[in-house]
């Protein structure tokens, strides 16, 4: 059985998966292109009590997003969003607000895969029959089978990759010079 779609990224994920900096992460959240969570405990917000999943404003937070790398990895948290209220409520208690990690801080899935489509990031992969492909994988199956029913598998993992690779680039287009 197959494990459901992920829920969220992590800030960290998402850096590395759209090769950027996480100031640029914050200033697209607080752009509004989606929206920074993280999770908290019981907290006052006048005469409601909130916990759980709530939105953080990128700009209360700025030091934890320099680009140079320098700033800290935890800030305090004086306002929040959930998804009841639509609007910022200011925590009352704890009177100092919340402490937050950068680690803590999260993306939901929907809204990552909603950016990449956004602005064209999302990169399909040709599948099922009959897909557009530049490599011929039928052809370096049938040369790996006849290659392990004559000599065996080689000594090493990597020594098998690399006469992967040598066969997909002796078809490749140009030829490459011997």
């Amino acid at each position: 059985m197959a494990l459901p779609p992920r829920v969220f990224y992590t800030l960290q994920e998402v850096t590395a998966r759209w090769g950027c900096n996480i100031a640029d992460v914050a200033g697209w959240a607080a752009a509004g292109k989606f929206r920074i969570m993280t999770g908290i405990g019981l907290v006052r917000c006048g005469e409601e009590i909130v916990a759980g999943r709530v939105v953080l404003s990128p700009m209360d937070l700025m030091p934890l997003f320099r680009r140079c790398g320098t700033g800290p990895t935890e800030g305090v948290v004086r306002r929040i969003m959930t998804g009841e209220k639509g609007q910022w409520q200011i925590i009352t208690d704890p009177v100092g607000g919340v402490t937050v990690a950068v680690a803590d801080m999260m993306i939901m899935a929907d809204e990552v895969h909603g950016f990449e489509e956004e602005n064209d990031m999302v990169r399909r992969v040709p599948s099922g029959p009959g897909a557009a492909t530049p490599y011929d994988w039928e052809g370096m199956n049938i040369a790996l089978i006849v290659r392990i029913h004559d000599h065996g598998l080689p000594a090493t993992q990597a020594e098998l990759v690399a006469e992967m690779q040598d066969w997909f680039a002796d078809r490749s287009w140009p030829k490459r010079a011997p």
